[in-house]
């Protein structure tokens, strides 16, 4: 099977596992992910991921060309500004609208620069700070400015009202943070008012500075 195939039924495989777990629901999330040649395939605009067609996936050469598959979600804006501000570490963007996330976007006291308390090393070690953006109608452009106003320093944002959008070195990588980030999403809702002991300076210092983690 060729590297296209593989990466097609892989986005589909994870696709329906995240709806299955019903961290995505109806016709809600996106996925994009790149070849090793820079082509790029994006889930569908209007599709379920629990019924995605391996072979419907939209299909865009390196120059932004369409050459095949369906129309692509309409939320490609999201998408080209992490591919275009994080080069070299960007493999893939996935966008759900998972509940947790969503009503943590939603309370005043949330940190718009780092909204995700530390409540565990394992949110720092694969989503770093998360930045909470404005509210933005769904499909406006203005998304991706967004994103490129934080100039590649963020591999995680949350809308607010909308959901996360998270960027990986490759599917696996933003799949497995994007649900890392609704676990602490719950975590936090589950915790809210609890004064939870969440970690220290040293301790956050101590994770970032051992796995590498993007923490400006």
């Amino acid at each position: 099977m060729s590297e296209e195939a593989l990466l097609r039924e892989d986005i589909c495989r994870m696709a329906k596992s995240l709806y299955d777990r019903g961290l995505t629901a109806g016709s809600s999330g996106n996925i994009s992910a790149r070849l090793s040649d820079g082509r790029l395939l994006v889930t569908p605009t209007g599709s379920s991921f629990g019924r995605l067609d391996p072979a419907r996936l939209a299909c865009f050469e390196v120059d932004g060309k369409q050459t095949g598959g369906d129309k692509p979600t309409k939320e490609m804006p999201l998408h080209s500004a992490f591919y275009e501000t994080r080069p070299g570490k960007t493999g893939a963007v996935v966008h759900l609208h998972c509940s947790h996330c969503v009503a943590l976007s939603l309370l005043p006291e949330v940190d718009p620069d780092n909204m995700v308390p530390p409540l565990t090393a394992y949110s720092i070690m694969k989503l770093g700070k998360v930045k909470l953006l404005p509210y933005f109608m769904p499909g406006d452009p203005a998304m991706g400015d967004a994103i490129r106003g934080l100039a590649g320093k963020r591999s995680a944002v949350m809308l607010a009202a909308h959901g996360p959008v998270v960027a990986g070195k490759d599917l696996e990588a933003a799949v497995y943070a994007i649900e890392e980030l609704e676990e602490t999403a719950r975590l936090a809702l589950l915790t809210r008012g609890a004064n939870p002991d969440l970690l220290s300076a040293g301790q956050i210092e101590q994770i970032v500075r051992t796995y590498d983690v993007e923490w400006d």
